[in-house]
This record gives C-alpha cells, sequence and structure tokens, in this order.
C-alpha cells in the first residue's frame, strides 16, 4: 500500500508542476509560494480538525527550519519551472538522495584520519560512483535541453535539490520525535505563506490576472495532497526494504512529469536528455540502496 501511496504522491506533484508552470506567467516564484501556503494550510487545518489531531507542537525550532530550508528550495523549483522545460526542471530538484549521497562521502573524507582506526573512505566507492553517475546524467541533460539564457535557471534547480535534501533530513528528525504527518506538513504550508508573502510585498506585487489565478487553487491543494501522500508512504512503509521500494519510486515523478510537459507544452527532450534522465534515476536507486546500508530506515518527503 506504501507504494500506492508514493506513486499517487509523485503523479499529485507532476500535476502541480504543471499548475506551477501555468500560473509563473502571471505571477513570480514567492508569490506562488505565498498563495500554495495560505491554501495548503487552510486545506491541511480543516483536515486536523476533522481528524481531531492538535496544530500545537513541542518543536517550534524544528519546524522553523525545515520551513525555511523547504521554503528556499521550493522557491528555486518554481523558479527553475518557469525557465525550463518541466521534466528537466523536476529532475533537477529530484536529485535529493544524489546530495545525500554526496554529503555522506564528503562526511566521510573529512572525518577519516590514517592513523586511527576505522573505516577507510574506500569503502565508499560504490556510493562514490552513484555520485559520478548522478553528475553525468546532469551533463546530459542540461546541455541538450538548457541554452545559455537559461543556464542560470539550471543553477538554480541544482540549489534546490541540494536543499531540498537538507529538508528531508529535517523531515526524518520530526518523525522521529513523534510529530504526526498532517502537523509537519500543516507547518511547512504555514511557513511557505509567511515568507512566500513577506518577499512579494518586499519585491512587488504583480497584478491580479483571473486568466492566471485560476491555477492557485489547485496549486495549494495539490501541493498538500502530495505532500501528504509521500508522508503517509514512508510513515506506513514496513521494515527496511518497504522504506527502500518508497524511496526508489519517488523517481518516478520524472516519468510522469515528462509525459506532461510533452502533453500540456509539447516540449521535446532529444535522446541524450531522455539518457541524462534515465542516469541519474539509475543514480538514485543505486545510492538509495548503498545508503540503506547505512541508514536503512531514513524516511523523507519532498517539495
Amino acid at each position: 500500500m506504501q507504494a500506492l501511496w508514493m506513486l499517487l504522491a509523485t503523479l499529485l506533484f507532476a500535476f502541480m508542476g504543471v499548475c506551477v508552470k501555468l500560473a509563473s506567467a502571471y505571477y513570480s516564484a514567492a508569490e506562488l509560494i505565498f498563495y500554495r501556503g495560505l491554501i495548503g494550510a487552510v486545506c491541511l487545518g480543516l483536515l486536523a480538525r476533522s481528524q481531531g489531531v492538535t496544530l500545537k507542537t513541542r518543536y517550534p525550532g524544528m519546524h522553523a527550519w525545515r520551513s525555511l530550508i523547504g521554503v528556499i528550495s521550493m522557491g528555486g523549483w518554481f523558479y527553475a519551472i518557469g525557465f525550463l522545460p518541466l521534466a528537466t526542471a523536476v529532475t533537477l530538484n529530484y536529485m535529493s538522495s544524489i546530495w545525500i549521497a554526496t554529503f555522506i562521502v564528503g562526511g566521510s573524507l573529512l572525518a577519516w584520519r590514517p592513523l586511527r582506526p576505522g573505516p577507510s573512505p574506500l569503502a565508499q566507492g560504490p556510493l562514490s560512483l552513484t555520485v559520478l553517475i548522478g553528475f553525468a546524467g546532469v551533463l546530459m541533460i542540461m546541455r541538450p535541453s538548457i541554452d545559455n539564457s537559461q543556464m542560470f535557471a539550471g543553477l538554480i534547480g541544482l540549489l534546490s535539490g541540494m536543499l531540498a535534501a537538507f529538508a528531508y533530513m529535517q523531515v526524518v528528525a520530526l518523525a522521529r520525535v513523534g510529530e504526526s504527518e498532517t502537523r509537519t506538513v500543516f507547518y511547512f504550508a504555514v511557513g511557505c505563506c509567511l515568507a512566500g508573502g513577506l518577499v512579494a510585498l518586499a519585491t512587488g506585487l504583480s497584478p491580479w490576472n483571473w486568466q492566471g489565478a485560476i491555477w492557485l487553487l489547485p496549486v495549494g491543494i495539490l501541493a498538500a495532497m502530495a505532500q501528504l501522500c509521500m508522508t503517509r508512504a514512508y510513515s506506513r512503509s514496513q521494515g527496511h526494504m518497504g522504506t527502500l521500494l518508497v524511496a526508489n519510486l519517488q523517481y518516478s515523478g520524472i516519468i510522469f512529469s515528462s509525459i506532461l510537459g510533452m502533453l500540456v507544452f509539447a516540449e521535446h527532450i532529444p535522446p541524450i536528455g531522455w539518457a541524462g534522465m534515465g542516469l541519474i534515476i539509475l543514480s538514485g536507486v543505486l545510492a538509495s540502496i548503498l545508503r540503506a546500508r547505512v541508514a536503512p530506515q531514513v524516511p523523507a518527503e519532498d517539495r
């Protein structure tokens, strides 16, 4: 059942990406984050009330940190969606597993002392290989799919994936202290509303446009539903293999987004771009397998 929750989450995120791309022609990334957070917070507040779940938390600092990282990551992702092909932006954002593998390898190298007993960094060789595979995939995607005018958006997309990895680990920490799924997603929505609103006010509001506004409601609803499904998928996974299965299914979002990008926006992805996506998916799956040997109970949540 947890596999179906993850597949549903990635499908909802893909549809949300379509709505964000359509709305980005009328509203800035900060405004989209504000509306996404406002609508999501209202929906999650009503859901929590119907479930009898209190929104009071004993860990406001943890939620604040998770929201800060998550909002910055989401802002970068929304910006990239507005300027890049949908499949390319989603692929770059879904590199969180590769970034986590990079953190593990880097931490091992920094902590290693040749004269002290302990595991050698050479033990991280297979994990390092997954990082190289993922990096090769990024080069294959960005070179054929991004022209010079889109290079900045591509770098922002890469940064959003890296920050998503930090948010990913913070969600793990919240789960370990016993925070409910609804409360975790609710406070993230509140953080999006506050941060997006402040930045939008500072940078200036776009003129209200009903043609663009019709996409704001589905952005908020789809995002809230997708994050709940993803959190539920990890919380209900049974054992190491269940968690690993759910983590690998997250990359199905790249396929959904690619199909929607072609159908809705008539986007063309050259063969080398598809090959690059395949390498990133492969590297993510391998990184998840290798990471499970070290920390097999690592649930995750995206953007």
